[in-house]
């Protein structure tokens, strides 16, 4: 899509969102808000800059007759320089997901109890910089481990519908196996250990992205369990829902009754099959998430938190800083925007090739 393909769009959206009627309809209107702050960029880039070429024309004409109009000029002209280059990034095609919400999934693997632990760790981490930058979060199951840990533990992260940036297109870059090197709390001889945690990113699917039938899902319902397997409910709440054409399972135990169980079962299906089925239609889309790995083997691994340092790495980009207190803490941006940026050149330099 062209420029103005794009402007007339963003034109046709604010004349809707113009129209009480559209907000009888709260989700069309979220689609409608998401799509338009998606544009905005683009349109108040490219009006700054219509209105920058302009200005700068008259200031060259000014400065034939006096010298003073220069200097001003050539302010004009590196602005103009600077939008052109944001304009030409904002017009670089999205991620058709980056709109979207996302559902994290984060499950210890090697390393057992220390595993567990440093899963509540980074389930902290995300959800401190959620509260950072105004995401709303919501716990959709756990399973603890006996120290407090957890593991396995799903959560919902939401923007609010007039942020221009979705979840998705910053923490999409969060899939992959997760090391971190520290002294366990269960290691009585002060050794530094090495454990991985497993973190799955999927865009949240609305209804209306994937329809499933309800006579291919095989539904059990069990008690659910705490730290170290106990009961911890009475009834039979917790429910595990398999999808029968793909094998895919989720189970959801959190909530206190059955139908909300289900309910949150299958927003995590939704998403694992939208990302399934994007995997099946677009060959790059299927690069990028087999970039996530599913195993949680400590040698693939695409960050290492090292605590006797205070170091983060990420491998993929060679980011390394020295702040790993704080990136815990919630201070994720510069460790995210690294990964954008990246993957920002690489999509300019595809474009380039097209």
């Amino acid at each position: 899509m062209n420029l103005d393909d794009l402007i007339s769009e963003y034109a046709s959206i604010e004349e809707r969102l113009a129209d009480p009627s559209v907000h009888a309809d709260q989700g069309l209107a979220r689609k409608l808000g998401k799509r338009y702050a998606e544009l905005r960029p683009i349109i108040e880039t490219h009006r700054e800059l219509v209105s920058t070429q302009d200005d700068l024309a008259a200031a060259r004409e000014l400065a034939e007759e006096d010298g003073a109009f220069a200097a001003e000029a050539e302010e004009l002209e590196e602005r103009r320089a600077e939008l052109e280059e944001r304009l030409r990034r904002l017009l670089v095609p999205r991620d058709p997901n980056d709109s979207k919400d996302v559902i994290l999934e984060i499950k210890a693997g090697e390393g057992g109890e220390e595993s567990a632990l440093f899963a509540a760790d980074l389930l902290r981490m995300y959800l401190r910089y959620a509260e950072r930058v105004g995401w709303k979060t919501e716990i959709i199951d756990s399973h603890p481990s006996d120290l407090g840990g957890y593991k396995d533990v799903t959560v919902a992260v939401k923007s609010k519908g007039s942020q221009e940036e979705g979840v998705w297109t910053r923490l999409k870059y969060e899939g992959g196996v997760h090391r971190v090197q520290r002294v366990p709390a269960t290691e009585s001889q002060g050794r530094i250990h090495t454990s991985a945690v497993g973190v799955l990113v999927t865009p949240e699917a609305e209804e209306i992205d994937v329809q499933i039938d309800p006579n291919d899902l095989r539904v059990d319902v069990y008690r659910s369990s705490g730290p170290g397997g106990q009961s911890v409910n009475t009834t039979d709440s917790a429910v595990r829902i398999t999808h029968l054409p793909t094998g895919v399972v989720v189970s959801c135990q959190n909530e206190k009754s059955q139908l909300q169980n289900k309910e949150q079962a299958l927003r995590i299906l939704r998403s694992r099959l939208l990302a399934m089925a994007q995997e099946e239609a677009d060959a790059a889309a299927a690069a990028e998430r087999k970039s996530q790995v599913r195993t949680v083997d400590r040698s693939e691994r695409v960050r290492t938190y090292n605590y006797p340092e205070n170091r983060i790495s990420d491998h993929r980009v060679g980011y390394k800083a020295y702040n790993l207190d704080q990136v815990l803490d919630g201070d994720l941006h510069n460790v995210t925007q690294a990964l954008v940026d990246a993957d920002m050149e690489r999509r300019l330099a595809e474009a380039q090739k097209t």
